[in-house]
């Protein structure tokens, strides 16, 4: 038996059928598990489905992997999990996995092969922009891989590293796993030059609310994954003619940018495809011929 059986063996038993009265109610699907012939078992007694599981836990254990819309390579991605992140396992269908992630609820398919069982709990968290991870505690040892911001690992302090069982990190790029920025701005400024990639969580490239979602994440705030979502669960709302400061959100069709002061604002971008710092002044002239009026919502976050 091949792991991708093991794995639904154990969870097709645990597929239950109900019987409800009353009427299925209709649920935001990115962030909760159901489809067609399947459903979260927390979802049971709040709408039909023909079958429902009850999710598995499992961890990126390698590099990060894109979630995706449907399971196949080339559908499109809607988020990124991060190595040492958690994945709820709801279904195995070839090699792709149906579930959801633990930071966000957020619903997809992740390849197969990028989860695993039996994690140790996270001991600490990257706060560099880049973790180099070395084949040994030695600043000269061989390169292995890089963690983006937000990847979670577990290991021991020896001297200035952390040892790993897949390597070493120097403690200088990561913080211990209950410990939190300070200036979630400034984990957001971070991010600076990275490639604009729809989906991405800061693995190689980050989209807008991705870049929102890990710079909050790195202060202990857990938001929701996509702008919308976003604009209507983070910050108080500002008056127009309020003025601007130094972390407020602003948001537009589609997009959302972090202010770093009453005037120019970060944020990562498809018409520069990447993340950087223009004037807002600039967006919303770019914005106009589109949308009477760009700017949708203003939030002040307080943490």
């Amino acid at each position: 038996m091949n792991a991708d059986q093991d794995i639904a063996k154990r969870l097709i038993p645990n597929r239950v059928r109900f019987h409800l009265d009353g009427r299925s109610v209709k649920l935001d699907r990115r962030m909760n598990a159901v489809r067609g012939d399947l459903a979260d078992f927390a979802l049971a007694g709040v709408l039909f489905a023909p079958h429902y599981a009850k999710a598995e836990v499992m961890h990126c254990l390698g590099e990060a992997a894109f979630v995706r819309e449907a399971g196949a390579a080339d559908a499109r991605a809607v988020s990124q999990l991060l190595p040492g992140e958690a994945f709820h396992l709801l279904d195995v269908t070839g090699s792709w996995a149906w579930g959801f992630c633990d930071h966000d609820d957020y619903v997809g398919y992740v390849e197969r092969s990028a989860l695993g069982v039996g994690a140790r709990a996270a001991t600490h968290h990257v706060a560099a922009r880049s973790a180099p991870l070395f084949a040994a505690a030695d600043i000269k040892a061989p390169v292995l891989a890089y963690l983006p911001a937000g990847s979670r690992i577990s290991g021991t302090v020896e001297g200035d590293f952390i040892v790993t069982e897949q390597g070493a990190i120097h403690s200088r790029h990561v913080l211990p796993i209950a410990d939190h920025e300070d200036d979630w701005v400034a984990a957001a400024e971070r991010q600076i030059g990275q490639p604009y990639v729809w989906g991405g969580r800061g693995a190689g490239g980050i989209d807008c609310s991705g870049l929102v979602q890990l710079a909050l994440g790195q202060a202990g705030i857990r938001v929701p994954r996509d702008s919308d979502m976003q604009r209507d669960a983070i910050g108080d709302p500002l008056p127009a003619a309020a003025p601007l400061q130094r972390g407020d959100l602003l948001f537009f069709p589609g997009h959302v940018g972090i202010m770093l002061d009453a005037v120019n604002m970060l944020h990562a971008n498809a018409f520069w495809m990447s993340t950087m710092v223009e004037p807002l002044a600039d967006v919303i002239a770019r914005l106009k011929p589109a949308h009477e009026e760009p700017v949708l919502a203003r939030k002040r976050v307080s943490l």
